[in-house]
């Protein structure tokens, strides 16, 4: 049982209508509060926008950052937090860092990094470096940039649930498609074409739903979510997939939504989710289409494997379970789960 902690995060608060079911920071605060902690957070681009005379965001940037760094340090005065909380919010940086260590030099400072190639980020390293952890949704070549730069302590977490929300919704016809896809199709830093030709060549394809690329709009809000429900396969395939178990928040949505998965494998990802118990790996486009058609056409064998993976998630990736391991972290330095290696 942990005792009661302050805990302030400090984050980009993705306040917009599509973000409202992503964005992880609501969930984490949630699970910490239902633990028994006082929260608070605060949106630190969103802070600059209020005060900031210019559209230009260099220019807000120059001009209101240290106002806001002002602002943010008085808060951190006032509550005196054990624990504070950055998911390396935009403009940002170690100067941030130092002024909240200066008025709350006892706290715990964790970083929680989402992002692919964190030395492609602006000032993300440097930034870290003034952290206590580093916790990110992969343990391989992009947490070990931290651990090369000097970070004390990098960890891998998997991303988080909500089960209040992320579950499966009986749906409208309207929602209800063989495949899913949600996201862009190439991430101009990856050199992988995979993820680029698979959903190109979904898109031909009538009763697949694609979102965010190919010419199609967007989805957010609830109806992402009922899109979840909808779709008999729901296709993840990182921006990389060479990174020791490294995942995006779409994985997570997926399963934790009801869909049965098919995923592209990255290397030690059993120790997470387990092939033909929560989802189904794949490696190649004709493999994953053979594998989509197959399953299709099984329809017991799919549901059986979505159940079991949306009760994986519920159980194990839930914002409170991961709330409780975060505070393991700034407690032991480390935490128990299924997936330790």
């Amino acid at each position: 049982m942990h005792k009661s902690k302050r805990i302030f995060i400090v984050a980009d608060i993705k306040n917009k209508p599509a973000k409202m079911f992503v964005d992880q920071i609501p969930k984490l605060a949630k699970g910490f509060v239902r633990l028994g902690n006082d929260v608070r957070c605060f949106s630190y681009c969103d802070a600059i926008s209020r005060i900031a005379l210019f559209k230009s965001r260099t220019l807000s940037r120059l001009l209101f950052k240290s106002k806001v760094d002002e602002l943010l340090a008085d808060q951190i005065k006032n509550y005196k937090p054990h624990i504070i909380y950055v998911n390396f919010p935009r403009v940002l940086d170690a100067y941030t860092i130092k002024c909240m260590r200066k008025v709350a030099p006892n706290a715990v400072f964790i970083g929680d990094d989402g992002d692919p190639w964190p030395k492609l980020k602006r000032n993300r390293i440097e930034t870290a470096k003034e952290l206590d952890i580093v916790k990110a949704a992969n343990d391989g070549e992009f947490l070990q940039a931290y651990r090369d730069a000097g970070v004390p302590n990098c960890i891998f977490m998997p991303c988080l649930c909500d089960p209040d929300t992320d579950h499966r919704y009986e749906v409208s016809q309207e929602w209800k498609k063989d495949i899913l896809w949600t996201g862009t199709k190439h991430h101009s830093d990856s050199s992988e074409t995979l993820r680029k030709e698979l959903v190109e060549k979904l898109a031909q394809y009538d009763n697949c739903a694609i979102y965010g690329c190919c010419g199609r709009p967007k989805i957010g809000g609830i109806d992402y979510l009922y899109a979840i429900s909808g779709a008999q396969i729901g296709v993840n395939v990182n921006a990389v997939n060479s990174v020791r178990l490294y995942h995006s928040d779409r994985l997570t949505h997926y399963l934790a939504g009801g869909t049965f998965v098919l995923a592209k494998r990255v290397p030690d990802t059993d120790i997470l989710f387990k092939n033909d118990v929560h989802l189904k790996y794949f490696d190649t486009i004709d493999e994953f289409f053979d594998l989509a058609n197959w399953y299709l056409a099984h329809d017991q064998i799919r549901k059986k494997i979505a159940d079991a993976g949306m009760k994986w998630v519920h159980e194990q990736l839930n914002c409170i379970k991961i709330a409780g391991y975060i505070l393991d972290l700034a407690e032991k330095g480390g935490y128990n789960a299924p997936w330790s290696t």
